[in-house]
């Protein structure tokens, strides 16, 4: 299957139609099919059944897609390199963070990269943990910064320190002036907090089923900056990381949650690939942001 086969195959199997994988690519849907056609003629099988005007992936194309979504991943991740060398980018290098590292940690890391290597251009996203991983895989970036220690096949998972759960509060509220905040203390008032699925959601439903209480956020978040214009909104309290920066935004205050709950800071690699000297002296620099932000914090 040749590249262009390859990235109709996997375009037809992310949309389920002509039309939606024409539009994806930019072409017609004619020559769509055409592709399609010396594709299915070259391999010696059908890759789809229509059934009621879409597309019905056979048995071998569901068996051959896993492979052929990381292959095309990796033509992707060549063609980007590429693009970077011809325009003179190979000092290039690659970062993700989830919003409260890159907030926190990467401002800092990335002004003492920059003071020793001026002239290595740095490209750095925000990006929610499994989004970070499949990157890391596809060779998109050389770090990734996420909180979260979690294993990970192909990853290799350096922690490097933890924050805590915190309570983001209105700064006018009764509670914005407490000591702590625990679930008691919140049972008055709509909860704004992670979906169960996802690490602190997880560490706090079993902190409410040992207290004997019901974890039912009225509002449920995915990521906790997220939660900022509700809270400042007035729709609730939120139960939040405290590695973000919050003191940066007005009309809340930040509050400790009790039981004191960690979460784990990590850095991500892939452990197929040595990193390079530039992504070295990055995580270096992310740890010594971090080893700043624990001494200020503590």
């Amino acid at each position: 299957m040749r590249a262009r086969q390859l990235e109709v195959f996997c375009a037809l199997m992310r949309a389920g139609t002509v039309t939606g994988a024409a539009a994806t690519l930019n072409i017609s849907q004619p020559a769509l099919s055409q592709i399609l056609l010396h594709a299915e003629d070259q391999l010696g099988f059908k890759l789809f059944n229509r059934v009621k005007r879409r597309l019905v992936p056979t048995e071998e194309a569901l068996e051959l897609y896993p492979e052929a979504e990381r292959i095309f991943g990796e033509l992707a991740a060549l063609r980007r390199r590429t693009a970077d060398m011809r325009r003179g980018r190979t000092g290039l290098l690659r970062i993700a963070a989830s919003a409260p590292p890159a907030m926190a940690l990467i401002p800092g890391a990335l002004a003492d990269f920059r003071a020793s290597h001026p002239d290595v251009v740095v490209r750095s996203q925000i990006a929610p943990m499994r989004h970070i991983v499949d990157m890391l895989r596809d060779g998109d970036i050389a770090l990734g910064i996420v909180m979260n220690d979690k294993p990970h096949h192909g990853i290799d998972v350096e922690k490097i320190g933890e924050s805590h759960l915190a309570c983001l509060v209105p700064a006018e509220h009764p509670l914005a002036s407490r000591a702590s905040i625990g679930f008691a203390d919140l049972a008055a008032y709509p909860l704004i907090a992670y979906r169960p699925e996802v690490l602190p959601g997880l560490l706090l439903s079993a902190i409410a089923d040992a207290e004997n209480l019901e974890y039912a956020p009225a509002i449920e978040i995915d990521v906790s900056i997220s939660a900022l214009p509700f809270v400042q909104s007035g729709l609730g309290i939120a139960i939040v990381d405290s590695l973000l920066p919050w003191g940066l935004f007005s009309g809340v205050r930040i509050v400790p949650f009790v039981p004191k709950t960690a979460l784990p800071v990590a850095i991500l690699t892939r452990t197929s690939h040595p990193i390079s000297g530039a992504a070295k002296l990055m995580r270096e620099k992310v740890c010594l942001a971090w080893a700043g932000y624990s001494a200020g914090a503590g």
